[in-house]
This record gives C-alpha cells, sequence and structure tokens, in this order.
C-alpha cells in the first residue's frame, strides 16, 4: 500500500460509518461547474469515501442549472448530490451558511467550486486533522512543501497581510483565503453561529472566531493551479478587505463579541409568518417588492397587501393593525412597500424566535443599487457617520447582534402574540408609530433584537426636497417623544444636531470648533466622484441644520401634528 492509499485508507476510518460533506461554492462556472463535479465524484467513489456533494449556486446569472446538473450525474450509495441554489448573490458568506444548512457529516470541507484545488488532497488534509489533534485544517499557500506559482506582488501583499493578522489577531496560521478547508462539524455551526462578514473577510473572521474560541487550527500544504484567482489587485478589493479585516479585530479584540455573542434557539416548528405591507396603491416598487418575496428560502408565509382601496385612506398604523387582525402567522413581519428584501430575510429572522424572551427582531435597511443618483446621495447622507452616529447599523448591512429599544416598521419582525397583548400599533402619530410600538413591546417585558444578516432593500427619499422633508417629520416627532415617551428617545445622541445649530448661532466664541466639523464633515463623506463628495457634504450640513431646528420644534410643541400626509411617498 502507497503512502497516498494509507491516507485515503485513514480518511475513511476518520469519517466512520457516517459521510464526508464537502460544500463548493459555485458563481457563474456554466461550462465548468459539470465537470468539476463529476470529477469530484469519481475521486470519492474511486477511493470509497463515503460523501455528500453540495454544490451551492450563489445567484449565477449565466444560466447554471445546478440541480439538472445533479440529477444527470446522479447520486449512489457512496456519493450523493445535495444541491443548493439561492436566488441572488449574497457572497461567500451565504453561500457556505447555505450549505451547512444542508449538509448531515461531521466533517465539512469547504472547496472552492472552481477546483483550483484539487481534491485529490484530501488525505494530506485528513493525516493533518489526525496527526495534530486538530479541529481546523486549512490549505496553505505559504506552506513550504505547498505548490503555488503566482506573481511577486501578490506575495507581498500576502506576506504583509498574514505578518498583521499574527499581529493583531493573534491567529497564528500563514494563510485564511485558500479556498480548501476542514472542519470537524460542531466547531464550524459555532463559528458560522456568529459570523457577520459576508464577503471579503469571511474567512479571516471565521477561523478568528473557531480560535478564540479554543478550537486548534493545523495547515496542509497544498498545489494550486494557475487561475483566475490571480489577476488585478483591484484598489477595491484591497481597501474592503482591510475594512472588514479592522471590523473583525475591533469586535475581537475590543468589544470582545464573538466570546459573548448570542446564538439564538430556533423554534422547533417551522412557524407560519404573516408578512404585512401597507400601502397607499399599486406601484413598481410594491411589484419589486412582492418578486422579492417571492424568491424567499423560507417558504411558510402568506402576505397581506393592504392598499388604500382595500382599507380606505388612512395612516399607515391603522392599515398595519388592520393587517395584524387579519394574520394568521405566530410571527407578523412588516415592510414598507419601498422596500425589498434580502432572498434569506425570513430565514434568517426566524432563528431567533424559540427564544421565549424575544418580541421582536430588526435589520438594517439598506440603500438599493438600483436607486437613482439622488436618491442613493439621500442614502449615503443618512448613513453617514455623522448623522446616523450609534444608530448608522440602521441602515448600513454590518455592525455587531444587538439588543435595541426602538427599530423602525421598514424591516421589523413581531410575535403575533405581544401585538395581541399591547392592542398593535398606536393610531394617533405619524411618524413615530413604530418607535411607540417598540417602546411598550420593551414596556411588556420583551426584548427586540438586531441582527445584520436580515437584510431589506429600502429605497431612499431623493436628494435635496424629498430628503429633508421626511427628516424634519421625524425630527419634530422625536424631540415631542423625548418630553412626553422619554424611555426610548430620551437619548443623548438625538440632541447633538440641536446643540450643533445653537452653538453656532448664538456662541461665536465657539466658531472655531466648526473647522474641526468641517474636516470631520469632507473626511466622512469622501466619493471618488467629485460631485458626489460634494452633495453628499452638503447633505449632511444640511440635514444638521434641518433636523437640530424641528427637533427644538417638538420639544417646545404641545402637541405633534398627526395628518397623514402622502406627498413624498414614492
Amino acid at each position: 500500500m502507497t503512502k497516498n492509499e494509507e491516507k485515503w485508507k485513514l480518511t475513511r476510518e476518520t469519517i466512520g460509518n457516517g459521510r464526508l460533506s464537502v460544500i463548493m461554492p459555485a458563481y457563474n462556472l456554466e461550462n465548468e461547474l459539470k465537470k468539476n463535479l463529476a470529477e469530484t465524484a469519481a475521486l470519492f467513489r474511486s477511493h470509497q469515501v463515503r460523501t455528500e456533494l453540495i454544490p451551492v449556486d450563489d445567484g449565477s446569472s449565466d444560466g447554471t442549472e445546478l440541480k439538472r446538473i445533479c440529477e444527470e450525474l446522479g447520486s449512489d450509495d457512496l456519493v450523493v448530490f445535495i444541491p443548493v441554489v439561492l436566488a441572488e448573490n449574497g457572497g461567500k458568506g451565504a453561500a457556505l451558511k447555505a450549505g451547512f444548512a444542508a449538509s448531515t457529516g461531521d466533517y465539512v470541507m469547504l472547496l472552492d467550486g472552481d477546483l483550483d484545488i484539487h481534491p485529490k488532497q484530501t488525505p494530506w488534509f485528513f493525516e493533518r486533522l489526525t496527526a495534530k489533534n486538530a479541529d481546523i485544517v486549512i490549505g496553505s499557500k505559504r506552506h513550504p512543501k505547498s505548490v503555488v506559482k503566482y506573481p511577486w506582488h501578490r506575495r507581498l501583499v500576502s506576506f504583509i497581510y498574514f505578518s498583521l493578522v499574527r499581529i493583531f489577531l493573534g491567529l497564528k496560521v500563514s494563510d485564511t483565503q485558500t479556498g480548501m478547508k476542514l472542519f470537524k462539524r460542531d466547531i464550524l455551526k459555532a463559528a458560522l453561529d456568529r459570523m457577520l462578514v459576508k464577503t471579503y473577510a469571511f474567512d479571516l473572521e471565521l477561523l478568528a472566531i473557531a480560535a478564540d474560541r479554543g478550537a486548534s487550527v493545523a495547515e496542509a500544504p497544498v498545489v494550486i493551479r494557475f487561475g483566475s484567482k490571480f489577476g488585478c489587485l483591484r484598489a477595491k478589493t484591497v481597501f474592503d478587505m482591510a475594512k472588514d479585516s479592522l471590523a473583525v479585530f475591533y469586535r475581537l479584540r475590543i468589544l470582545k463579541y464573538y466570546a459573548k455573542a448570542e446564538v439564538p434557539r430556533r423554534p422547533t416548528h417551522e412557524p407560519l409568518v404573516s408578512i404585512v405591507i401597507a400601502c397607499p396603491n399599486e406601484s413598481a416598487m410594491l411589484t419589486e417588492c412582492l418578486a422579492a418575496i417571492d424568491k424567499q428560502t423560507y417558504r411558510n408565509f402568506e402576505v397581506i397587501v393592504l392598499p388604500d382601496s382595500k382599507t380606505g385612506k388612512v395612516r399607515p398604523a391603522e392599515k398595519r393593525n388592520l393587517g395584524i387582525k387579519e394574520a394568521k402567522g405566530e410571527i407578523v413581519a412588516f415592510i414598507d412597500d419601498d422596500a425589498y428584501p434580502d432572498v434569506h430575510w425570513l430565514e434568517y429572522a426566524i432563528k431567533y424566535f424559540g427564544e421565549e424572551t424575544i418580541g421582536a427582531l430588526g435589520g438594517p435597511g439598506v440603500t438599493p443599487l438600483n436607486d437613482s443618483y439622488l436618491s442613493k446621495i439621500g442614502g449615503r447622507i443618512y448613513s453617514n457617520v455623522l448623522v446616523a452616529g450609534s444608530y448608522r447599523y440602521r441602515y448600513v448591512a454590518g455592525g455587531v447582534k444587538r439588543d435595541v429599544d426602538d427599530f423602525p416598521s421598514c424591516n421589523l419582525f413581531v410575535r403575533k402574540s405581544v401585538l395581541d397583548k399591547i392592542g398593535g400599533f398606536r393610531t394617533d402619530f405619524w411618524p413615530g408609530e413604530d418607535t411607540l410600538l417598540c417602546k411598550d413591546i420593551v414596556d411588556s417585558g420583551f426584548r427586540i433584537v438586531y441582527d445584520p444578516w436580515v437584510v431589506v432593500n429600502h429605497h431612499r427619499r431623493a436628494f435635496l426636497g424629498a430628503h429633508l422633508r421626511q427628516l424634519s417629520r421625524y425630527a419634530f416627532h422625536r424631540g415631542y417623544f423625548v418630553k412626553r415617551f422619554p424611555s426610548n428617545s430620551l437619548h443623548l445622541a438625538y440632541f447633538v444636531p440641536s446643540v450643533f445649530v445653537l452653538g453656532f448661532l448664538a456662541i461665536p466664541w465657539l466658531w472655531s470648533l466648526y473647522a474641526i466639523y468641517g474636516i470631520l464633515l469632507l473626511i466622512t463623506t469622501f466619493a471618488l466622484n467629485p460631485l458626489t463628495w460634494i452633495l453628499t457634504a452638503f447633505g449632511v450640513f444640511a440635514s444638521h441644520l434641518c433636523y437640530g431646528v424641528k427637533f427644538v420644534q417638538g420639544l417646545c410643541a404641545k402637541k405633534a401634528p398627526c395628518e397623514f400626509i402622502g406627498k413624498d411617498h414614492l
């Protein structure tokens, strides 16, 4: 028996009576996928390794027909195909989560679908797993026995990056990005449950979480055939990778987030979700919203659409209350008609409702890529750190899971039993009815949780007029709520724009501080497009003035105007 055959025997013995789960994310591989899957299946069959191959089509645009390909290749006692098809491209993180959810093996291998690293190297990984008594084995381009040819500048960037990884994260590995990794199942599950990154630093975060929780990591040599992966290194890719890596460092070393991150307890069944959409009438955006709902990976839901023709011309709170009465689900999901959800929206939200203390859940409302230019400016303003401050997580997909006391109803899940207990939405305020709903939920003893993966795309009001009109209404009601309903509105952050305006108008000796403000304004609104930069900077300044003035008006008002205003509806 050759050394290679001995390692394959060791692989079979380690797997035992179970199966090796091989998750293979694939994106736009129409010309290669069938060949790669057939080649992988033939390899494991030839060595008698019981395997489940789980190719994940991450929203390919090239016509990849994964289910048909797997049917043609066919499963047998040794190799079983489990195709997973995602309706939209959600990044490597979403693809691996979906693949893992479909897997059953005690050992899980992550393998890039393009086979730049051939699965014939699998026994090397199992040999390292047993020899080092490791929980994870990663392929490393920098291993002395690896055979890799790629440009010198990529080697330099790789060396610098992983030197920084060792220094700042304490992660004692020489490579995180190589597309072949072997995990013990429980180790991978614990890490995936705490993941926040979806794209560039996904592998880094995955390993950082596992290592922080005590998992041991070993490295195996790899042979990598030269492929498209080692093409041009774009500046944006480097920037995004650096940004995501710094976020991992901040969460790991400063916040200590991963050590204390809550892992939600899933429901023991699949609860029916009633999706309630309050809207004035039919529109292209409503059609877009319904089409995205139809693509949901979680399928046990009903949709309740409430246009004026069905409800009369009443405020959104009254429409939503009618929806609550019609709802048959255990959970009611509120979304605006000018928003549309990520394909995993329901799937990622439902997992929290096995925990009885959680009464509601929210997620970010990000600016869609198909918004108009001026609407995107509005989105940039809302998500600017000088505008959103500590509430920026509402507008960008990121941040950490947390408990909140207030969240907008454009992306809000609430238990039906909780809604019945508190009587639904109050109907005497608009906007602000969602703030009062959240107040009632928390006052009733339930938690509201934020999860950055529960994403909707929320169209923005166009800059300048519609954006400032919407902002002024928010500011007035927030100011009014500070004195009337302080429990979830009396926060220092809401006062800052007003202090800014009053200081600017009334205290000349503070004017020198506005030079610092100007510098921060230019830094935080920077864009390569000069027009975008100028409009965003002006918009942030105008938003501060508008919010500051209207907040004070609301604070001083004896009564808040609550008439229905529909002219800015998109």
